[in-house]
């Protein structure tokens, strides 16, 4: 039974996050630490990839840290964004993000359905005339460059932030479950508890990438999001909870007939040993009686024999 959930990221600051309406449902503890910290590089280190944020027309966000650190690298390099900037998120939740730095117009902010890469990819093929900039983490695959490659997009990618390991809980020992979103955060799982074991600890996920580098640690993945049922992780985590919560009353009703049916023939079984019990009572009994029965038989018969001995016979009279 699932109790306790420890979720890799920072706890949620709005008392209407959908992560406590999950946790009065099921009656679960989620328990919120990031495992990983985001800090964003200086502005001298961005100057030596050589960039200049306004030769691009659109800008492509894979994540919140990576809107925080965009905007706040412009302000430290006094670059000022035009007003006609364009802005595409990895998801809806991703694009409205962005209304926290610059004024939202949908004419000028796009994003994919799914929050998965190719999705995404597929908005920004309909705008092949602008020049896209992807800020990233230090920590990245490359595979975003291959899709955009595919396409004929005009891009580049550059490194706005970076991912170190966070200090992490002594034990995981209480936890049920835990719920990764990085493959960073895998990383760091691995560094804090060098000797890991999974046991009966459920692993969740949230991404393509956070999957990919779970199942290359040979690591069992129990929950992965999103999925064609729930695009959240939140949504995914309710129909995995929900699913266990039937399992687990399924189990117990089955190990409840089970007990019945094994009371029943206990029951049976007992009331059988009485019976046999009971007649083997009466058959010895019923030999008891038989027994005296005949010894008062023999009794009788050996009083007649010797009354009969004691006594002497009356000579009969003759028939004159």
């Amino acid at each position: 039974m699932i109790k306790k959930i420890l979720v890799s990221q920072p706890e949620p600051t709005s008392p209407k996050s959908p992560y406590f309406d999950l946790a009065e449902k099921h009656g679960v503890e989620l328990v919120f630490h990031p495992f990983i910290k985001v800090e964003g590089i200086p502005a001298k280190e961005f100057r030596q990839q050589k960039i200049q944020i306004l030769d691009y027309s659109a800008i492509v966000f894979t994540s919140r840290h990576a809107i925080d650190h965009f905007f706040t690298l412009c302000k430290e390099l006094r670059v000022h964004i035009p007003e006609d900037m364009k802005y595409f998120g990895i998801s809806e939740a991703v694009a409205l993000y962005i209304q926290k730095y610059v004024q939202y117009r949908k004419r000028k902010v796009f994003f994919g359905s799914t929050g998965k890469w190719p999705e995404l990819i597929s908005v920004m093929a309909k705008h092949k005339s602008e020049k896209y900039l992807v800020p990233l983490s230090d920590v990245n695959t490359g595979e975003v460059t291959d899709m955009l490659n595919t396409k004929k997009l005009v891009h580049k990618e550059c490194v706005m932030y970076r991912t170190v390991s966070n200090q992490m809980p002594k034990s995981l020992r209480s936890y049920d479950m835990i719920i990764l979103f990085t493959p960073s955060g895998v990383e760091s799982l691995l560094k804090n508890y060098p000797n890991f074991k999974q046991g009966k600890l459920r692993i969740g996920c949230w991404g393509n990438a956070t999957a990919k580098a779970i199942h290359e640690h040979e690591l069992r993945l129990d929950l992965e999001a999103p999925s064609a049922e729930a695009p959240s992780m939140t949504g995914s985590l309710d129909i995995y909870l929900e699913r266990e919560e039937a399992a687990e009353k399924a189990a117990a009703k089955k190990a409840g007939t089970s007990k019945k049916t094994s009371a029943t023939k206990k029951s049976s079984s007992k009331k059988s040993a009485t019976t046999k019990k009971k007649a083997t009572t009466e058959a010895k009994e019923e030999g008891t009686t038989k027994k005296v029965t005949s010894k008062g038989k023999a009794k009788t018969g050996a009083a007649i024999a010797e009354k009969n001995i004691s006594e002497p016979k009356t000579p009969s009279k003759k028939t004159k």
